[in-house]
C-alpha cells in the first residue's frame, strides 16, 4: 500500500517539495527574529541613535516595544 500511494502522490511531490522548503525557511527566519542576542544587538543599536538625535522619542519608544515584544515571545516559547 506504501508504493502504490507514493507513485499515486509522484505528480504532488513538487508541490510538497516546495512546501517542506518554505517551512524550513520560515523555521530559520523566525529563529533569527526572535534570537535574543540579535534582539540586545538591535536594542543596543536603537539606544545609540536615540543618543545620537538620529531619531525621537516616539520613534524610540516604539521600537524599542516592538523589540522586548520580540524577546517576550521568544521566553514564552
Amino acid at each position: 500500500m506504501g508504493l502504490l500511494r507514493e507513485v499515486l502522490l509522484l505528480p504532488a511531490a513538487p508541490v510538497r517539495g516546495t512546501a517542506w522548503v518554505l517551512r524550513q525557511v520560515v523555521e530559520v527566519a523566525e529563529r533569527e527574529y526572535y534570537d535574543p542576542a540579535v534582539v540586545q544587538r538591535e536594542l543596543a543599536a536603537l539606544v545609540e541613535a536615540f543618543e545620537a538625535g538620529e531619531i525621537d522619542e516616539e520613534e524610540f519608544d516604539r521600537r524599542e516595544d516592538e523589540l522586548l515584544a520580540r524577546l517576550e515571545v521568544r521566553g514564552s516559547q
